[in-house]
C-alpha cells in the first residue's frame, strides 16, 4: 500500500484508517489484477475504485444500475473538487453531449454508466479514445442469472475488454452466494480468479425474528421504550405514509419515505432522518442506498422480504458504528401466504409483458422504429385503467422490461431544472449587447453559477427570479425563450415518473425476450425465497450462522445474542448435548405423538432434567406442541411447499 493512497483517504475522506480489506483491494487494483471485492453492505466499497482511481492518470469508468446511488456519488465527489460525471438512460440528450465532451477534454476522474449506455456505439467510440484506468462494476452480482437482481446488459460489460484489454476490473457487490461468485467471475472473463473478501459477521447486531399478529402495537411498544435511530422496511408506499402517522399519533416522532416523493422532499427527510430530528424512517427499500448513517440502533423488517440477500443488506444498515443493535423482522401466517402471491405476481406471462410493451408503445403514440432515448410523463394507473391491465402485473412486467435493456422507468421526480450555456463568454456577451432587455438575467446566471460555460448546473427559477428581479413566470419564459434561440440548454424539472424507451421502439413480434433468462430468473427467485421461508421457520440454529452459512462462510461460530440463542443460553446445556437430544426428540415424535414420560423413557442415554429442559425448550419455540391430552408433537411451523 503506497503513502499516497492514505494520504488520500486522510485528506477526501477524514479517515485515517482503512476498513478490513480495503488495502488488499486496493492494492490488487494498482497492481493490475482484476478483482472481485465482495464487503458487506456498509463495507465501504466505493473507496476500493475511487482510490486507485485518484492515485493513476486517466479516467474510472463505474458501471451501476443505480441512477440514484449514481447521482449520489457524483454529487459527493464534486463537493471534494474531484471532476465527476454521469450518463444514464433519462438524460436530454444535449446533457448528455456535454458529459462526453468533458470525458474526452474535460480531464474527469470519474464517468459513471448504467450498463445499457455501456453498450452503444457511441459510448464505445468514446471510451475507445478515453485514457481509462479502472472499469468498477458496483452492484456485480447483476451480471449473474443467480444473482438477486440479474439485470442482461450486463452481460454486455465483459465486451469493451476488446477496448481497453489491459484495464484491470473490479466487481464490487455486498450480496453473493458461492455460485454467484463464481459467474460473476466467469462472465467478467477474469484472467484468473481472484476474489476478495471480509466476512459478514456482526458480532454486535442481534438478528430477531418474531412471530406477531399485531406488529403495529408490537413496534409502538418497542420503539416507545427507547429514543433511538430506527428504519422500518414496508413493502408498499402507502403503508409508509399509514404506518408513520400511527407513529406520530402515538408519540413516535416518524417520518415516511418511498420513491415516488419528488427528490426534494426526499433529501429534507432523509436529512432530517440522518441529523437525529426524526427518530423513526418509515421506507420502502428505495431507502438505503448510500445512506453513511453509523448509529442506527434498530432496523425492523415490518413485511417479508423477499430474499434473504435484500434482507441481510437491509438489516445490515444497523449498528455501523459498532454498537449494540438489533435486527427485527416480524411475521405471520398472513405474510407467508402474501409472499408466495407476489411472488407468482412477479414473473407475469411473457406473453403479458409483451403485450404491455406493445400498449406503451400504443399509449405514447409512438410509430415503430422511433423513440429512441425519448422519455414521457407516466401514470401507471392511468395507462393500466386505459387498457384494462392489472396494475401489479403491468408493473412487474415493466421491471422485466426495464431489467432486459428496452425501457428505463424513473419513479422519483427531480429536484432540480438544469442549464448549460454553449456558448462562450465573448459570444455570450455579443448576444447581450445586441439584445437589450435580455442583459439582467443573463448576467445573473454568469454570476450566479461560474461551472455553467463547462456543465449542467442545477438552478432554482424562484431563486433565480428573486436575484434577478423579476417574476418566476417571466424568469421561466425568458429560459425557454433563450433556449430556443440556442443561446442556453436549459432543462426544466420533471415533476412526475417518467418511462424512457431506451431503443427504438420495435414491432412485438421482434421483441426478444430470453426464454431461458425469463426461467432461470423464475427459479432463482422460488429458490431464494424458499431459502428467505426457511430462514424465518428455524428456532433451532443461531440466526448469524445460517445467514453466513448462506453467503458460503464456514467454520461458523454461535453469535449469542440473536433470538434463538438467548433462549438457548437459558437451557442449561452445551450446544452439541442440546442438539443431541433435540434431534433425539425429533426422531421420535416424527413416528407418533407421545406423553413426556414416554419421551424420556425412550431417551435413557440422556438425563431426566436435560430431556425436560430440551423439550420446555422447544415448547417455547413453537417446534413441540401440548395437546389437551397432554400428548406431544413435532410441529412444522409453515408450509414451505409452492404450488405453481
Amino acid at each position: 500500500m503506497s503513502s499516497e493512497a492514505k494520504k488520500i483517504l486522510v485528506s477526501y475522506w477524514g479517515h485515517s484508517n482503512f476498513r478490513p480489506m480495503q488495502e488488499e483491494i486496493i492494492d490488487s487494483i494498482l497492481a493490475g489484477n482484476d478483482t472481485l471485492a465482495l464487503l458487506p453492505t456498509g463495507g465501504g466499497k466505493s473507496i476500493c475504485f475511487q482510490i486507485p482511481a485518484l492515485i493513476q492518470k486517466g479516467t474510472c469508468i463505474v458501471i451501476s444500475p443505480l441512477i440514484a446511488l449514481m447521482k449520489d456519488q457524483v454529487t459527493t465527489l464534486k463537493k471534494n473538487k474531484i471532476k465527476a460525471a454521469a450518463i444514464y438512460t433519462g438524460m436530454h440528450r444535449d446533457e448528455i453531449e456535454s458529459v462526453y465532451s468533458n470525458a474526452l477534454y474535460g480531464d474527469l476522474k470519474f464517468l459513471y454508466l448504467s450498463p445499457e449506455r455501456l453498450a452503444t456505439p457511441v459510448t464505445r467510440d468514446i471510451l475507445s479514445r478515453m485514457n481509462i484506468n479502472i472499469i468498477a462494476v458496483d452492484e456485480a452480482h447483476c451480471i449473474s442469472q443467480w444473482g438477486y437482481d440479474f439485470r442482461p446488459p450486463y452481460l454486455k460489460i465483459a465486451e469493451i475488454k476488446s477496448i481497453v484489454p489491459k484495464v484491470p476490473i473490479l466487481a464490487l457487490t455486498a450480496t453473493a452466494t458461492p455460485p454467484v461468485v463464481k459467474d460473476i467471475m466467469k462472465k467478467l472473463e477474469f484472467k484468473k480468479p481472484n476474489l476478495l473478501q471480509t466476512s459478514f459477521e456482526r458480532r454486535n447486531l442481534s438478528y430477531n425474528i418474531i412471530k406477531e399478529f399485531d406488529k403495529t402495537g408490537f413496534l409502538i411498544r418497542r420503539l416507545s421504550k427507547d429514543n433511538n435511530t430506527a428504519i422500518v422496511y414496508v413493502r408498499n408506499r402507502r403503508k409508509t405514509r399509514e404506518l408513520a402517522e400511527v407513529f406520530n399519533k402515538n408519540g413516535i416522532s416518524a417520518t415516511y419515505y418511498h420513491a415516488g416523493l419528488d427528490a426534494k422532499t426526499r433529501d429534507v427527510r432523509q436529512k432530517d432522518w440522518s441529523l437525529g430530528r426524526t427518530k423513526v424512517i418509515v421506507a420502502t427499500n428505495a431507502f438505503g442506498m448510500g445512506i453513511d448513517k453509523s448509529n442506527v440502533r434498530t432496523v425492523v423488517h415490518y413485511e417479508l422480504p423477499d430474499s434473504i440477500e435484500s434482507y441481510f443488506q437491509e438489516a445490515g444498515r444497523a449498528g455501523r458504528d459498532l454498537q449494540p443493535s438489533s435486527a427485527i423482522l416480524l411475521f405471520n401466517d398472513n405474510d407467508i401466504v402474501r409472499a408466495k402471491e407476489l411472488f407468482k405476481a412477479s414473473f407475469p406471462e411473457i406473453s403479458t409483458i409483451k403485450n404491455v410493451y406493445n400498449a406503451l408503445g400504443n399509449y405514447f403514440q409512438l410509430p415503430e422504429g422511433s423513440g429512441k432515448d425519448m422519455g414521457f410523463d407516466f401514470n401507471i394507473a392511468d395507462f393500466a385503467n386505459q387498457y384494462n391491465l392489472d396494475v401489479l402485473q403491468t408493473y412487474n412486467s415493466i421491471n422485466f422490461l426495464e431489467k432486459e435493456g428496452y425501457l428505463i422507468y424513473i419513479q422519483s421526480a427531480g429536484q432540480y431544472s438544469k442549464l448549460c450555456v454553449p456558448l462562450t463568454k465573448e459570444e455570450l456577451y455579443r448576444f447581450i449587447v445586441e439584445n437589450p432587455g435580455s442583459d439582467g438575467l443573463l448576467k445573473e446566471i454568469m454570476r450566479s453559477y461560474s461551472g455553467v460555460f463547462t456543465d449542467y448546473i442545477n438552478i432554482n427559477e424562484t431563486l433565480l427570479a428573486n436575484r434577478a428581479n423579476l417574476k418566476r413566470e417571466e424568469v421561466v419564459k425568458k429560459l425557454v425563450y433563450f433556449n430556443k434561440q440556442k443561446i442556453i440548454s436549459y432543462i426544466p424539472i420533471r415533476t412526475v415518473p417518467q418511462l424512457v424507451f431506451s431503443y427504438e421502439r420495435l414491432s412485438i413480434k421482434h421483441i426478444q425476450l430470453s426464454d431461458d433468462n425469463y426461467q432461470n430468473q423464475k427459479i432463482a427467485a422460488e429458490n431464494r425465497l424458499v431459502a428467505m421461508l426457511g430462514f424465518i421457520a428455524n428456532s433451532l440454529e443461531c440466526r448469524s450462522k445460517l445467514l453466513l452459512e448462506y453467503f458460503g462462510e464456514k467454520n461458523v461460530r454461535r453469535c449469542g445474542i440473536c433470538d434463538v440463542c438467548v433462549s438457548k443460553n437459558k437451557v442449561d446445556l452445551n450446544e452439541m448435548d442440546f442438539s443431541s437430544i433435540e434431534k433425539a426428540v425429533k426422531d421420535s415424535l416424527l413416528n407418533g405423538s407421545k406423553h413426556l414420560y414416554e419421551l424420556i423413557s425412550l431417551l435413557q442415554d440422556y438425563s431426566e432434567d436435560d430431556v425436560i429442559q430440551v423439550v420446555r425448550w422447544l415448547i417455547d419455540n413453537n417446534k413441540v406442541i401440548r395437546h389437551k391430552d397432554e400428548k406431544l408433537s413435532w410441529y412444522s411451523q409453515m408450509d414451505l411447499g409452492f404450488d405453481l
